[in-house]
């Protein structure tokens, strides 16, 4: 037991840099707190003890702000950063070395008894403030859920999702959690570099617009040069785009990139 403890304040020790010591996270992290007070909450539980779960769940709610269900299941290395008003379902399942913020819930859309209704994450997931996982499904190992998001469907190895519903945005090779090799580095708040798909939807139609009117100027350009070499009219409208116009700095920076 006391080896998973220090394996508790070490994990929290190189995820938060506000942590300056072994005894300052001991007496005074309340995720920390939660987790330890969970596995007797837990072991009642599946020994038959079940209002005694309860209560000592009970009790830690009160004590922590983070209520977790003795039934769920919840792997080494987990940290809940600050984590005032989590929700953790029972059937739910925390895979090793995962990171949950404030105000997360991961819960059910299903009222039978006896069925998987809470989501499972996978190793290393990334659970921001606010975030709603909701239902039986799996967060994949090394994603990341962005703050605020409601997820409603399976997260892929690797994957980021935001928004709501959310959005599911693929890993990207050599850079995602579920990249064999060098172990990723750890992300605060899930926060990665273009993670809105619908900036990125936009980004690549202003793209496109800005190269498609480069094309156009210079085929009009071409045009007026090849009309005046062979001494014809001039066929070129006097309406015609001979200069880009396009203004792609201003709408890249209206959409966030």
């Amino acid at each position: 037991m006391f080896k998973r403890i220090r394996s508790d304040i070490q994990c929290i020790l190189d995820r938060d840099p506000a942590a300056r010591s072994k005894w300052e996270v001991l007496t005074c992290y309340p995720g920390l707190h939660a987790v330890v007070l969970h596995r007797f909450s837990h072991w009642f539980w599946t020994h038959g003890f079940k209002w005694l779960g309860r209560f000592t769940s009970m009790l830690t709610r009160w004590l922590t702000g983070i209520e977790i269900h003795p039934g769920a299941v919840i792997g080494e290395r987990v940290f809940f950063d600050h984590a005032m008003g989590v929700v953790v379902g029972e059937t739910a399942e925390i895979g090793d070395g995962c990171t949950i913020y404030q105000g997360v819930t991961l819960g059910g859309t299903s009222l039978y008894k006896g069925e998987k209704r809470h989501p499972t994450l996978g190793r290393d997931v990334v659970v921001s403030a606010g975030a709603k996982v909701l239902g039986g499904f799996v967060v994949g190992d090394g994603a990341k859920i962005g703050s605020n998001a409601v997820v409603i469907k399976p997260v892929p190895a690797g994957a980021t999702a935001v928004g709501i519903p959310a959005r599911i945005i693929p890993s990207k090779e050599g850079t995602s959690a579920d990249v064999t090799g060098q172990p990723s580095k750890f992300s605060a708040y899930g926060i990665t570099l273009e993670d809105d798909p619908l900036s990125l939807a936009l980004k690549g139609l202003i793209d496109n617009a800005t190269g498609q009117e480069h094309q156009i100027a210079l085929l009009w350009q071409a045009i007026e040069k090849l009309s005046k070499v062979e001494k014809t009219a001039d066929c070129v409208p006097e309406d015609a785009a001979r200069k880009e116009q396009f203004e792609h700095e201003k709408l890249s920076q209206l959409v966030g990139k």
